[in-house]
């Protein structure tokens, strides 16, 4: 009998930017076995429309126990594990397109919002105890991103039994280094970090009571 799967998706670099961190991380774990489950990679384009076709795509393929979406997050110190995804797209810049969608839904009628199906807690304290800085974050942004996010939760109710979150992480030091004062993470480190996170959603069923709220 095959292993269950995590589908583990990362973007293409935007903006400016000549990588994104979050493939460069991904892809790294591409077919790696972690807490019972082989791990499939896949690079989403940084593109609202097309990013929903290979996501589907690749889930109608993969049929994966656990979806987790990551993206670059620029101004971050620390891996965000994103508590929710909201139905709105609200683009500052274009997608690599040069589709720009204001004030619009995700999905049309869709909820306004899923919350994370990942143990978002115990990924956290297994994150602290590995020694990486890391937090809960209550916003996925209103980008691709959390175009992706939404999409990945609402694709996990349509199979029994699948879960599925994201998780933002910082610029890599050679992206960091044109930027006066802009965090970085190693590559290395957000690598362990995705492993140690991944292992903690594969075998934690239930979560951890864990005070990780913002105050402002």
């Amino acid at each position: 009998m095959s292993k269950p799967r995590i589908l583990l998706t990362g973007f293409t670099p935007f903006g400016d930017e000549t990588i994104n961190p979050s493939w460069e991380a991904v892809r790294v774990l591409h077919d790696r076995e972690i807490g019972g489950h082989r791990v499939v990679a896949r690079l989403l384009p940084t593109v609202f429309a097309a990013s929903r076709h290979e996501l589907e795509s690749a889930v109608r393929e993969i049929q994966p126990a656990i979806l987790l979406g990551v993206g670059q997050a620029g101004g971050r110190s620390r891996l965000s594990i994103e508590r929710v995804a909201i139905n709105v797209q609200d683009a500052r810049l274009p997608d690599n397109e040069g589709a720009q969608p204001i004030d619009e839904p995700v999905m049309p009628g869709g909820p306004s919002a899923y919350f994370s199906t990942l143990p978002i807690k115990a990924m956290l304290a297994a994150l602290q105890a590995a020694g990486l800085p890391a937090e809960v974050s209550n916003t996925a942004g209103t980008y691709v991103c959390n175009h992706v996010a939404y999409l990945m939760l609402h694709l996990a109710t349509l199979a029994p039994g699948a879960r599925a979150g994201f998780m933002h992480i910082p610029y890599l030091p050679a992206q960091a280094a044109r930027l006066a004062g802009a965090p970085s993470m190693a590559a290395e480190d957000v690598v362990r970090g995705l492993a140690v996170a991944l292992e903690a959603a594969a075998t934690r069923a239930t979560d951890e009571k864990l005070g990780a709220g913002a105050l402002d």
